[in-house]
């Protein structure tokens, strides 16, 4: 998804022709000459790579026009796919609203298209839609259908409760382990917390929020978040590069608080998962020059698309989330505080974790990711601290071979 904007869709050709056989209905039958997962240790096989002109990339090696390419025309045919799919279905049910899962339903730019086409007039796409989602599944069987309880749904909410269903933990607990290890920091009431994380997020400092339930799925929505100033120019490469110690082409969602998201995007839907893309406000994108337009692939990287840089995609796309009061009080105070001081209601959001790593669900881990990483400032509940006052951790200097890059 964050890759294909880069590229030209120049083996859409190819793929319809050697790889899959995609029907009106949307039905399709992939060409397992070329694929080896069902019985080997690679997504793909030797075949394949003869197909698209050599082997693929070493990771950690500079990516080429080709990568590009290959993402965008992937992307390109999975959104066809998609789109048939859901054609069909609304002409053979009737029925208005859509729900997803899956894992391809995380492709949120395929759901962005989806949205846009109005084929349904509501679409609702399962938060943990990856293989994940089975255990909450697997929960909802026994509790409706073994248990007998009766299901009840108001039209308006879901039952996820925004998907902040994992470990919770106190303030007390908190400041007992923080003392316990001697570790420096800054007890803050409510409103001195979200005043005072609103003015470093203002001077472009980056923050690891840490509160309340972790979220349930693959996405951080405001509990177990890094979060930053959408308005900097240099935010995205910074987070990626520094903290996340990944590609600098790789986008960043934007929190926004749910009742102001028409002022920053092109979207009149709640999107409390971060699952739909849409396109920045006209009026918020800067054009770009003839010589900007001439440039190719990660060239394109650069150029600022908007007056929320760290937010705005290559395409002008960007992959929103809707922040409710009702759902994630806290963080929506924090925007809102952001907002009173700048007058922009829209913040920096990615997973509190590193290339590779689980995302971070105790205090602990979330202490060990800010000290390996260049993340300023720490707020644990209500417990802020700062980088500059804290001592390096001991026996840590191989901890990037722990993960397997993503």
């Amino acid at each position: 998804m964050g890759l294909a904007p880069y590229g030209e869709p120049k083996y859409v050709d190819k793929i319809y022709s050697e790889l899959i056989d995609l029907k009106e209905d949307g039905s399709f039958k992939m060409n397992m000459e070329y694929f080896n997962y069902c019985a080997g240790l690679t997504m793909t096989n030797e075949k394949f790579n003869k197909l698209f002109g050599g082997a693929p990339r070493k990771p950690e090696t500079n990516l080429t026009q080709k990568e590009m390419d290959l993402a965008r025309s992937v992307q390109e045919v999975t959104e066809e796919v998609m789109l048939r799919m859901a054609k069909h279905v609304r002409k053979e049910t009737g029925q208005k609203n859509l729900c997803l899962a899956g894992g391809v339903a995380l492709n949120c730019v395929a759901n962005g298209k989806l949205l846009s086409e109005n084929i349904f007039e509501n679409i609702w796409i399962q938060p943990a839609s990856g293989d994940a989602g089975g255990a909450l599944g697997a929960a909802l069987t026994a509790w409706y259908q073994y248990l007998g309880n009766e299901r009840t749904a108001n039209g308006k909410t879901d039952a996820m409760d925004g998907a902040y269903l994992g470990p919770e933990f106190s303030n007390n607990e908190i400041q007992t382990w923080l003392e316990k290890n001697e570790i420096p920091f800054k007890q803050l009431n409510d409103d001195e917390l979200y005043a005072h994380s609103a003015a470093l997020l203002a001077d472009e400092k980056v923050i690891g929020w840490f509160q309340g339930r972790m979220e349930f799925g693959p996405r951080a929505l405001g509990n177990r978040s890094i979060i930053g100033d959408a308005r900097s120019a240099k935010m995205q490469a910074t987070m990626n590069i520094k903290i996340k110690f990944r590609e600098g082409f790789r986008p960043f969602a934007p929190s926004v608080l749910s009742e102001k998201v028409s002022d920053y995007f092109e979207m009149g839907c709640e999107s409390p998962y971060m699952l739909l893309v849409a396109e920045v406000k006209k009026e918020r994108q800067k054009v770009m020059t003839d010589e900007q337009r001439k440039l190719f692939g990660i060239e394109k990287l650069n150029i600022l698309r908007s007056d929320i840089p760290a937010v705005t995609h290559i395409d002008y796309s960007a992959r929103v989330q809707t922040v409710q009061k009702e759902t994630n009080p806290k963080y929506h105070q924090l925007i809102s505080a952001f907002e009173k001081l700048t007058g922009y209601g829209v913040v920096v959001n990615t997973s509190f974790n590193v290339r590779g790593e689980p995302i971070v669900c105790t205090p602990q881990d979330a202490y060990r990711c800010f000290m390996r990483t260049d993340i300023d400032h720490l707020v644990l509940g209500n417990f802020l601290l700062n980088k500059t006052e804290q001592k390096q951790l001991k026996n840590d200097v191989d901890w990037k071979k722990e993960f397997v890059l993503d």
